[in-house]
């Protein structure tokens, strides 16, 4: 599946909140988010619009690999 070329951070934010993501802090416009769904997880997205292709497929990836899922997969239920 293509990434989105219109996602923005505050978008992928929500989105990620149906895998247990929240914010835990925030420094300047970078938001850092938890999960403690299979283990705890960090990452740090910019709150940019939009993002940049390479910063939406590291993020995706770094997701994708802590649930245990392709990005294709984890990118369709996203956007579903």
């Amino acid at each position: 599946m293509r990434l989105p070329r219109d996602l923005s951070g505050a978008d992928l934010v929500k989105r990620l909140g149906r895998f247990g993501y929240s914010i835990t802090r925030q420094t300047g416009s970078h938001l850092r988010l938890t999960s403690t769904t299979q283990g705890e997880h960090h990452i740090t997205i910019p709150n940019h619009d939009p993002l940049r292709i390479g910063t939406l497929a590291a993020i995706l990836d770094s997701v994708a690999s802590h649930h245990g899922l392709t990005r294709d997969a984890l990118l369709h239920r996203l956007l579903e």
